[in-house]
């Protein structure tokens, strides 16, 4: 099945079959391998990317839905939001392993993108679902306040 579908602001045709998952559309066929696998079923958040100004899981998104599409990762995240988290999360050393912050990433991106200034509940509601293994909670949602305020 041929897909035209933006990625990154790039247009793109793209040859799979209708139920491959956008995760492996990203990281097999494109080589975008920012964006990970965690579990496959949407409860770790490591593959979020944005779909239309929506955070999504990747692992769920079948190609069949993404004709006409825009999808956004974290290579291709870089307007005024997505610097700021970035900014902040080397400036507070967010990172411990690293697996999971493309994914705690875009989704800051998105919360910020829809809650300028959220309060520590808005974080923990829309960063629920991103699981951190190193526990890294406490300065992710430092980083997001940082971001806030840097915006």
């Amino acid at each position: 099945m041929l897909i035209k579908v933006t990625i990154n602001g790039q247009a793109r045709q793209i040859d799979a079959e209708p139920d491959m998952p956008l995760l492996w559309i990203l990281r097999d066929e494109l080589k975008l391998t920012g964006t990970k696998f965690g579990c496959g079923v949407a409860l770790c958040g490591a593959c979020t990317v944005n779909l239309d100004g929506e955070v999504v899981r990747s692992c769920q998104i079948q190609a069949k839905s993404l004709e006409g599409r825009s999808v956004t990762t974290i290579e291709g995240a870089d307007d005024k939001v997505a610097s700021a988290v970035k900014a902040a999360w080397m400036k507070l050393d967010v990172a411990q392993c690293g697996y999971c912050q493309s994914g705690q990433i875009m989704s800051a991106i998105g919360l910020l993108s829809q809650i300028p200034m959220p309060t520590d509940d808005d974080i923990d509601k829309s960063m629920d679902g991103n699981v951190c293994r190193c526990a890294t909670y406490h300065r992710i949602r430092a980083a997001i306040h940082e971001a806030a305020k840097a915006l």
